[in-house]
């Protein structure tokens, strides 16, 4: 038996209809006593946008505004975290001064030679990060005066295992804030208002 299809109707489309943005499944707007889960990139649900140590930094710059983000987890090809790269690393002072130590030419550098590499990466806890509010994320990042950090937890067989990542531009954006790229300073002085609220 021969299976039977209808047509669809079509609409008209308004003046000015937005395109829909992926949000990461994240909420648009949240609050600092909210649960932290809530400003986090999952990567159970979310592709992990990586790049390999031996590739050129401007190219790593590329890749980052290609897929709009601001950090680039750094792994081999067994997909093994090598350390993470962020946009401030690449557009600040390491390249000059790795330019001035080596004797290299910028078109020379590559990922691995400005990387923050994993050993010296500090991670929070999936445990951790479950039980606690947007405002301890905020509060994490301005003592370190970091905008991301990573998140650990075990995959299914018990082996620890990159599970998330939290951008204090990401954090601004969802608590209302505008956080410009390069300003770090300014924004943690931001949010340290909505961590202490006047009223």
């Amino acid at each position: 038996m021969a299976t039977s299809y209808s047509r669809l109707q079509s609409v008209s489309l308004s003046p000015d209809t937005p395109v829909y943005r992926f949000n990461q499944g994240l909420p648009v707007v949240t609050k600092m006593k909210e649960p932290a889960v809530n400003v986090m990139t999952d990567l159970k649900r979310v592709e992990a946008v990586t790049v390999d140590p031996n590739v050129l930094i401007d190219e790593a710059l590329q890749k980052m505004i290609h897929t709009g983000v601001r950090l680039l987890i750094v792994s081999d090809h067994k997909d093994h975290l090598k350390g993470v790269i962020t946009a401030r690393d690449i557009m600040g002072e390491k390249p000059v001064n790795y330019i001035a130590k080596e004797r290299v030419a910028r078109n020379e550098i590559i990922v691995a030679h400005i990387m923050t590499p994993e050993n010296e990466i500090e991670v929070l806890s999936m445990d951790a990060v479950k039980k606690s509010r947007v405002g301890d994320i905020v509060e994490t990042l301005r003592h370190t005066q970091r905008q991301h950090a990573l998140v650990l937890d075990n995959d299914d067989y018990g082996r620890p295992v990159i599970r998330g990542i939290f951008s204090i531009t990401q954090i601004g954006r969802q608590l209302g804030v505008d956080i410009p790229p390069t300003g770090l300073v300014q924004s943690f002085v931001e949010l340290k208002v909505l961590l202490n609220p006047v009223d």
